[in-house]
């Protein structure tokens, strides 16, 4: 049975952040939806270390080493663009300026609780980064990450065993095998990986789904 690429993931986060958003990109994963937003489609990507209206990643040899994003990589500064200070861009995400914030995680549960700043293993390094200022502050939150562990656990779970980054916070889980809209009554099926049946996609999920 065949998964969404990163690409695919990417591609279909993008396509449901609406005209005129105001969006940031978690680290990882997430930076990846900038080059694949809708061609004319005016959405307004936010940094927390002080960036609003940034563009796609630059093209090879075109990078500019002073622009950069939270996750230190080399970004493009759409016409229009601002620079701020880290704290004003701290101050728009926990003000509710944000309409949607996409971050990876380590686990979701089915009432959209998000695990996504440590394992609690001994030897793990927290990363707490801006995670919970956006989780709590974005209007909607989406998160991208793979379905299952290396080790072929779910990390779509009934209830995190993580510590908690917020709680009921994720509205729509994208993954390499499926999207899942968080719902009062569980977690419904929104789209599935080519190939793959409901029967299938449950049991490699550790929380009930619901059919589309």
């Amino acid at each position: 049975m065949k998964r969404f690429t990163r690409q695919q993931m990417a591609a279909r986060v993008a396509q449901d952040i609406p005209e005129g958003a105001y969006v940031n990109l978690g680290i990882g994963l997430p930076t990846t939806v900038a080059d694949y937003l809708p061609a004319g489609r005016e959405i307004f990507l936010h940094s927390e270390n002080g960036l609003l209206g940034m563009g796609p990643t630059p093209a090879p040899g075109d990078a500019d080493e002073d622009l950069i994003k939270a996750g230190k990589q080399p970004v493009t500064l759409l016409t229009g663009g601002a620079y701020f200070h880290h704290a004003d861009a701290f101050a728009m995400m926990r003000g509710g300026h944000l309409d949607i914030c996409v971050l990876g995680a380590f686990q979701v549960s089915a009432s959209g609780d998000l695990a996504n700043w440590h394992t609690g293993a001994p030897d793990a390094i927290p990363a707490v980064g801006g995670a919970m200022d956006l989780a709590l502050g974005a209007r909607e939150v989406f998160v991208m990450m793979e379905h299952q562990t290396k080790g072929g656990e779910s990390k779509v779970v009934a209830r995190c065993s993580y510590p908690l980054t917020a709680l009921g916070c994720v509205g729509r889980i994208y993954t390499d095998r499926a999207v899942l809209a968080v719902t009062p009554q569980g977690l419904r099926v929104v789209e599935m990986s080519e190939g793959l049946t409901f029967d299938e996609l449950q049991a490699m999920t550790d929380a009930p789904l619901l059919p589309s």
